[in-house]
């Protein structure tokens, strides 16, 4: 089983910048597939990036359309983290963020898909608050 813990998220003006991280209690090579997802009150989960980091990973990723070109899903040294680093953030953006990992299929099918579902991952994260303002 693997824990993760959610931060940073908070307030952020339009256009401005904010990073999540994701901390998992340890690393699972198999299906290691890392993302975040978002959720609005009374929507479900969409997925926002997705990043393929197991064993041989060549950097497969997943970006919604609405956030190509201004967030990045990376992964820290030691493979227990990811982030989302969200740049020129928009009101569309603002929502509970979800981070997920280890994948009930193989990662990089899923990224392939273009439409990672919340039923594609295994373990989730607390969520955390973005609010643009």
């Amino acid at each position: 089983h693997v824990q993760l813990v959610e931060s940073g998220g908070g307030s952020v003006e339009p256009g401005g910048s904010l990073r999540l991280s994701c901390v998992a209690s340890h690393y699972e090579a198999a299906r290691n597939c890392k993302a975040y997802f978002r959720q609005i009150p009374g929507g479900e989960r969409e997925a926002v990036a997705v990043l393929w980091d197991g064993d041989g990973a060549d950097g497969s990723t997943f970006y919604a359309d609405s956030v190509k070109g201004r967030f990045t899903i990376s992964r820290g040294g030691s493979r227990k983290e990811h982030y989302l680093h969200m740049t020129r953030v928009t009101q569309d953006d603002a929502g509970t963020y979800f981070c997920a990992a280890i994948s009930n299929s193989p990662c990089v099918p899923i990224i392939r898909s273009g439409a990672p579902r919340s039923a594609d991952f295994r373990y989730w994260g607390q969520g955390t608050q973005v609010t643009v303002s």
